[in-house]
């Protein structure tokens, strides 16, 4: 049973800001630890533990350290390497963006030595919240990438994952029963919903139908009720997305130069990283 629920006074903190989020699931407390192992575990199909919460870059607690992503990087008990992003607002390349971080990921693990070799690598996942846009063309919300032929339709069997929930893509979903629900559809629905209030009902269902997900909210409400605390996350979100708005300026700025050069929008594309309909917007 749910210990927590949220009546239409409560204002908790927007979940899907990138610093938010960590903060709920990286704090040394049983509700956040058993939190992350249940989202997890939603969305890998199978139970895990997670024992390591690696160092994260910003910490919480950093103000100054404000142009590197946030993410939650950490192992399970079988030292499986798991990263894990919430990311409001993705950039047009997050896809390759992805891939190149789940090969780091796993290519990170140490298996020098005599006693070591490929076997004793471990599955390596990479995680990815993608909230105000759409990359696939279908309109499924859940997809598991891995390695396979995709002519023959035949599967490497390796061991390197990567799993992206696309939230703009749940507006069926959450007309569902709670009790049909998958638990990875539970957990996309109170991420995208939570400041919703026309759905605090769905909200609480939910609640109740997920521990993981109670657990991460009494963390998420101990946040939002904590003034101080509110206050330096928000002046902390204030400060990226300040930070990347002099930088879509700067790009944007570079982006008419090269028009007026007369470089063709796919030049464009390749050198600022904006999307084709952002630079035919100029």
């Amino acid at each position: 049973m749910a210990k927590i629920r949220f009546d239409e006074n409560d204002d908790p903190i927007n979940i899907c800001y990138d610093n938010v989020f960590k903060a709920v699931f990286t704090r040394n407390t049983p509700e956040s630890q058993g939190a992350l192992s249940r989202l997890i575990t939603a969305l890998i199909g199978r139970t895990v533990s997670v024992v390591t919460v690696t160092a994260n870059e910003p910490a919480t607690e950093n103000l100054n350290e404000r142009r590197i992503r946030f993410d939650i990087a950490c192992k399970t008990e079988k030292q499986e390497p798991v990263n894990i992003e919430m990311s409001l607002n993705p950039t047009p390349y997050e896809p390759v963006r992805m891939e190149y971080h789940i090969g780091k990921l796993f290519t990170s693990q140490d298996i020098h030595g005599s006693d070591k070799d490929y076997k004793d690598l471990k599955e390596a996942y990479q995680i990815a919240f993608l909230v105000k846009e759409r990359f696939f063309p279908d309109d499924t919300f859940f997809h598991e990438f891995a390695y396979y032929d995709s002519e023959r339709g035949v599967s490497l069997n390796g061991r390197s994952r990567i799993i992206t929930l696309e939230l703009s893509k749940l507006d069926k979903v959450v007309e569902k029963p709670t009790a049909a629900m998958t638990a990875a559809e539970l957990w996309a629905v109170y991420f995208r919903y939570l400041q919703d209030a026309s759905k605090r009902q769905k909200i609480n269902e939910i609640l109740e139908h997920e521990e993981g997900i109670a657990m991460a909210s009494e963390v998420l409400m101990t946040i939002s009720r904590d003034e101080v605390e509110r206050a330096r996350l928000v002046s902390e979100f204030k400060g990226e997305v300040d930070l990347r708005s002099h930088v879509n300026h700067a790009k944007r700025e570079i982006a008419q130069k090269m028009i007026d050069m007369g470089l063709s929008t796919e030049q464009i594309v390749r050198a600022t990283g904006l999307s084709k309909e952002q630079i035919e917007d100029l």
